[in-house]
């Protein structure tokens, strides 16, 4: 298959999310049955080249800001939860093409179908060898990893049996990269919300990999551009927060179809009409605006300072992290509004505010987007360091 010419175009790529948009809202029934996105949804978001963002352009990546990136998401995600946050797992992950090697990074990310999955937290265990490391583990939460081509995990390495570390030598955490046929799926994804992510767990037993399929999350980029100069939970987290805003601009916006229509049992007026109902419109759009605005404004200052050259400071980290985390709060009350102004309409499957519903609080169980972030944040605002390495 020959790989098209990429195009940077940022008007272009938001009206090829759009168009998709319309596409991925037909299938949402197969999306939810299917727990996992159609063939031939993952296949048009390759032919649009969405799953190839943040891949270096010396690799035939697209290597977009983070600002158009994160419309694309959105704007995905607003026609589907699920299928939005498949492709900012797809897309984010093509980050680590500019960490490996570039001959490891061609051969994994060459191909125009090319895409990742798998799970950062290092549930594995990797014994150091010659030339690599033999790996065995379980992983959990790999959303999209039925159409990826290869499957990454974290692991930690061990000190080997005759402590050739040293003593007082601490473990090490690596990421480790294979290909797809050499893991083995573990079909559990049977859940609520976000239940077209096909978030499997999977698992190897006693794999090698090679050591340049391998890196560490504290390695510096291979790639100097300034999208790889983004400190990298920032780069991925802040992606990933546009999900629960696309989920919420549905919710409001079924909300006011839904009260716009007949009158509801019980009631004189029309939904629309009733102060109640207005007052919860009103709360939910400014619960969606304000946190939308802050996190493109949060990335669009960290955008301008690693163009400049600058590294970002403690301070500015936290706030992204803080932000991100604000527009899954923001997002869940803004649906909880317009879930329960929905009335018993909210209930039925074919209603828009019933996925939305399942989907918002499912994705604030995410630890980069849960509640525990503020605690994170706050620590920096007064002064104290930061309890984690990476904000």
């Amino acid at each position: 298959m020959k790989q098209p010419e990429p195009s940077t175009s940022a008007a272009a790529l938001i009206t090829a999310a759009h168009r998709l948009g319309r596409e991925i809202r037909a299938a949402r029934g197969d999306i939810e049955r299917l727990r996992r996105l159609p063939p031939t949804l993952s296949a048009a978001m390759h032919e649009a080249q969405l799953f190839r963002l943040y891949i270096p352009q010396a690799l035939g990546g697209l290597e977009t800001d983070p600002i158009t990136s994160m419309r694309v998401v959105e704007t995905v995600a607003a026609a589907d939860g699920a299928a939005g946050w498949t492709l900012m797992i797809g897309m984010t992950y093509g980050v680590w093409a500019a960490l490996l090697p570039e001959a490891t990074a061609r051969e994994i990310y060459g191909a125009p179908d090319a895409v990742v999955a798998g799970a950062l937290r290092p549930s594995g265990r990797a014994r150091a060898v010659e030339g690599g490391y033999v790996v065995s583990g379980r992983w959990s939460f790999a959303s999209g990893i039925q159409h990826a081509t290869w499957w990454n995990g974290g692991c930690i390495v061990a000190a080997d049996a005759e402590g050739a570390r040293g003593a007082g030598a601490t473990d090490e955490t690596r990421l480790v990269f294979f290909p797809a046929r050499e893991g083995r799926l573990i079909d559990n994804w049977d859940v609520g919300g976000l239940r077209g992510t096909g978030s499997h767990d999977y698992a190897v037993d006693g794999l090698f990999v090679p050591e340049t399929h391998t890196l560490s999350l504290d390695a510096p980029p291979r790639v100097d551009g300034a999208l790889y100069r983004l400190p990298l939970q920032a780069l991925l987290d802040s992606t990933m927060a546009t999900v629960p805003l696309g989920i919420a601009r549905t919710a409001i916006d079924a909300l006011v179809e839904l009260a716009q229509g007949k009158t509801s049992a019980g009631f004189a007026a029309r939904p629309a009409e009733r102060p109640s109902v207005q007052a919860d419109i009103g709360r939910a759009e400014a619960a969606l605006r304000s946190a939308r605005a802050w996190l493109y404004e949060s990335v669009e200052e960290a955008w301008a300072e690693v163009q400049a050259g600058r590294t970002i400071a403690v301070e500015h980290a936290a706030m992204l992290r803080l932000a991100r985390a604000h527009c899954a709060s923001a997002a869940a009350t803004a649906v909880d509004l317009a879930y329960g102004a929905g009335g018993g309409s909210s209930i039925y499957a074919a209603c828009p505010l019933e996925r939305c519903f399942r989907d918002v609080h499912t994705l604030s169980q995410h630890i980069s987007m849960h509640s525990s972030n503020y605690e994170i944040c706050g620590r920096v605002l007064l002064g104290l360091p930061p309890d984690r390495r990476r904000l």
